[in-house]
C-alpha cells in the first residue's frame, strides 16, 4: 500500500504539472498549502485503511484459510489430480494420469507409494516402495473415499531390492489419512494480532507453532507487530516528501532534476522503513527509532514546506 500510494501520488502530480493544470490552479489564487493539506487528509485515510487491513483483516483471513487447509481431509482428491503431470501434492505419494474423460474415468494410471500411504494394500513390513500401474480407474467419493483400479499390476520392492509382481483385474485403494505437503500451521504473518501481542508481552503460547520463549522467536514476533502498526505511519511522511514537487522551478533542467530527487528521497525512505522493520524487533531502542522517525520528521518536513511556499509567495 505505501508503494502504491507513493507511485500514484507522484504520477498524479507530474501529470497535472505536464498538462499545466497546476499552473491554472496557482494563477487562480489557490494556495499550495491547501493542496498539501488535502494530500495529508487522503494519506491519513490510507494510513487508517492499512492499519485496519494489516492488523486485523489480513491476518484473520489468512489464518482462516490456513485452518481450512489444516482441517481438509483431501475428500476432493479428484480435483488435485491433473492429467499428464506427476501429482505429488499428497506426502509420500506420486500419481500420474495420462487422461481423464468427463465422467471421471482415468486411463493409464501410474502410482508410486514411498511411505506406505496406501494402507489398504497388505504390504510387507520390509517393503521399501510400491508401484502400481492400471489401464483405467475412477475416484469413488463416499463415506470412505477410494480409488477403483482395473487391469493392472502391482510391483513391490523390499529392502533387499527384490521386486514382487502381482497382476489384478480389479482392486480398490482406500484414500484415508492422507497428508498434504502444504504447511498446515499458521505463519507469523497469518497469526492474529491479539495472539502476537499476548505472545510477546505475556509470553503466552496460544498457537502450537508459535513459541514465545526463545529470543529469536520474540524478535520475529516484535518485527511483525512493528510492521503492522509502524509501517502505516510512513505514508504521511512519504506524502510530504512528494509535496516538494509542487515547489515552483523556473529552469526546465533544474525542474527535471528535482522530480527525480524528491521521488528518489521518498523511495529511499520507504526502502529504509522496510529495512528498519527487520531490525526493529532486536531491542526496544530499535523499535522506538522505527516509530519515532516518521513522527518526528512529519512536522519538520511540513514546516519546511510552509517556509518554502511562504518565501515563494513573497517573491511573487
Amino acid at each position: 500500500i505505501p508503494l502504491s500510494f507513493l507511485l500514484s501520488l507522484v504520477l498524479v502530480i507530474l501529470k497535472f504539472d505536464n498538462e499545466n493544470e497546476l499552473m491554472i490552479l496557482w494563477t487562480s489564487g489557490l494556495n499550495k498549502l491547501n493542496i498539501i493539506n488535502f494530500f495529508l487528509k487522503v494519506s491519513i485515510i490510507v494510513t487508517l485503511m492499512q492499519l485496519l487491513l494489516a492488523s486485523f483483516v489480513n491476518p484473520n483471513v489468512l489464518n482462516y484459510s490456513r485452518s481450512l487447509i489444516k482441517s481438509s481431509s483431501l475428500d476432493f482428491i479428484s480435483s488435485i489430480i491433473k492429467t499428464n503431470e506427476f501429482n505429488d501434492t499428497i506426502e509420500g505419494l506420486t500419481i500420474y494420469v495420462e487422461g481423464k474423460n468427463e465422467s471421471g474415468v482415468m486411463k493409464n494410471i501410474f502410482i508410486r507409494d514411498d511411505s506406505n500411504v496406501l494402507s489398504s494394500i497388505e504390504n510387507d513390513a520390509e517393503s521399501k516402495s510400491l508401484t502400481i500401474y492400471a489401464e483405467k480407474g475412477k475416484i469413488i467419493n463416499g463415506s470412505t473415499n477410494s480409488l477403483l483400479l482395473e487391469n493392472g499390476v502391482i510391483h513391490t520392492e523390499n529392502r533387499s531390492q527384490e521386486i514382487q509382481r502381482v497382476k489384478f483385474k480389479k482392486t480398490e485403494l482406500l484414500l484415508k489419512n492422507l497428508k498434504t505437503k502444504s504447511i498446515t500451521y499458521p505463519k507469523i504473518q497469518e497469526t492474529p494480532t491479539e495472539v502476537l501481542l499476548d505472545c510477546f508481552f505475556k509470553k503466552k503460547s496460544i498457537e502450537s507453532q508459535l513459541k514465545c520463549e526463545s529470543d529469536k522467536d520474540l524478535i520475529d514476533i516484535l518485527s511483525e507487530i512493528n510492521r503492522r502498526f509502524g509501517m502505516p505511519l510512513y505514508i504521511p511522511f512519504l506524502t510530504l516528501l512528494c509535496s516538494f514537487l509542487l515547489v515552483s522551478r523556473e529552469e526546465s533542467k533544474v525542474k527535471g532534476f528535482y522530480k527525480y530527487l524528491y521521488f528518489g528521497l521518498a523511495f529511499i525512505a520507504l526502502l529504509s522503513a522496510e529495512i528498519l522493520v527487520r531490525y526493529s524487533g532486536k531491542s526496544l531502542p530499535y523499535t522506538l527509532i522505527y516509530y519515532l522517525l516518521p513522527i518526528l520528521f512529519i512536522p519538520i518536513v511540513y514546516l519546511e514546506l510552509v517556509r518554502r511556499f511562504y518565501y515563494e509567495n513573497l517573491r511573487k
